[in-house]
């Protein structure tokens, strides 16, 4: 099979959507296909100028220059050529292929839902609204897609107003490789000789970034509640880029702010073994399209708790422990990060044996999230949508990658 990736332009630095498309690009590589990776190229983006002027430069290369540069390079491709979009957003592109065997990948509609105004704590100005909606329209002109949860599938039709003709959804599976630590107390020795902070009665981990949706804010207020309630000094690391003024603010209103650490670009390495030796970590996310960071941890060996919400229900299952969604009305915060604080501290408070049944739970729970079974299942649908399902795919398809 004749396959041509999209994916995003590397000038943008979306880092995380490149990892995503370098690996599809890779799996299909591997299990034989032919692979072409189509990207946007820096023409007018490397003309000197202010970021702002250099966005919109940015934009000439992707909706201009780019779409030309593609109606030409199809015209030489074999008929029954697959084109993948590896995410949505890419969506302005989707008009490009809709007539050719397609498909689409479908990570999460935040920045859509924020733009319709459905999600009050991201505000997007009037440009910001009109882009999603030139994607949105992109995008609804595809017929088939994959989803990498229930919850960004169900999104996915209530945008469509429907099911389209292809509607699949295939979990994420773990590239990089986490696992627990065969010597916890080493892995803790290791940890704090490279911080320089004390950590030999165990920490608090937080993975994640300055997005709206990843509640850095709200990981500092359940750190700074429980440590008024419960009187238990482990520090709390956080580990991501540099905090943002918001998260700043937050940081310096703590009674314990000493105590809070953000740890900024951190190798893979660093942050597989801050896994590893935590005594829990926090994911209270607002909102995403599946979770990494609840599956690495598990697959760490990591008590994980997380918010009460799709997708972090999908990927924790029974195998975590809850609590509710930050509500956005700041006047209730406070009361939700000590409801917060009492889960927090219960999980802690567990003893060797419901810690272990916790964990072993957990390795469990992240074994659907395999790197080979999640390529296999997308090789299959890739190639129903090209037509050779008959030669490749067998009877019982539908079952193995249908939720």
């Amino acid at each position: 099979m004749n396959i041509v990736f999209f994916s995003h332009p590397v000038f943008l630095g979306s880092i995380s959507t490149q990892r995503y498309a370098k690996w599809l690009v890779d799996g299909m590589r591997q299990r034989g296909h032919q692979v072409q990776l189509w990207v946007p190229e820096p023409r007018c983006f490397n003309i000197p100028g202010s970021p702002n002027f250099k966005k919109w430069l940015g934009y000439i290369d992707q909706y201009v220059l780019f779409p030309y540069q593609v109606k030409t390079l199809i015209k030489r491709q074999p008929k029954d050529t697959l084109y993948v979009l590896t995410d949505h957003s890419l969506g302005l592109w989707a008009p490009l292929i809709r007539n050719h065997n397609h498909i689409v990948h479908c990570h999460d509609f935040l920045a859509q839902f924020s733009a319709m105004g459905l999600i009050p704590e991201n505000k997007i100005g009037w440009s910001g609204r009109k882009y999603q909606e030139l994607i949105r329209k992109g995008f609804l002109k595809a017929k088939n897609f994959i989803s990498i949860s229930e919850k960004t599938r169900n999104d996915l039709h209530n945008l469509l107003g429907g099911r389209p003709a292809v509607s699949e959804m295939v979990y994420n599976g773990l590239v990089q490789s986490y696992t627990p630590s065969d010597d916890p107390a080493g892995a803790l020795l290791s940890l704090e000789t490279e911080t320089g902070i004390g950590l030999k009665d165990g920490y608090l981990l937080h993975v994640g970034g300055n997005q709206w949706n990843k509640n850095r804010k709200g990981v500092i207020e359940i750190y700074s509640k429980w440590r008024v309630k419960f009187r238990n000094q482990k520090p709390l690391l956080m580990i991501g880029p540099e905090p943002d003024e918001v998260i700043k603010k937050a940081h310096a209103s703590s009674a314990y702010r000493d105590d809070i650490h953000f740890l900024v670009d951190k190798a893979d390495s660093f942050v597989a073994l801050a896994y590893q030796a935590a005594s829990a970590f926090l994911f209270p996310s607002l909102a995403e399209g599946f979770g990494w960071p609840i599956a690495e941890a598990m697959s760490s060996g990591t008590p994980v708790l997380t918010t009460d919400e799709a997708p972090m229900t999908e990927v924790a299952g029974d195998a975590a422990l809850f609590i509710d969604r930050r509500p956005a009305d700041e006047r209730k915060a406070e009361a939700w990060a000590t409801d917060a604080a009492k889960v927090l501290e219960k999980l802690l408070s567990y003893d060797l044996d419901e810690r272990t049944k916790l964990v072993t739970e957990g390795l469990q729970n992240v074994k659907r999230f395999n790197s080979e079974i999640t390529i296999e299942k997308i090789e299959k649908i890739y190639l129903s949508v090209a037509g050779n399902a008959a030669k490749h795919v067998s009877l019982n398809y539908n079952s193995d990658v249908s939720a």
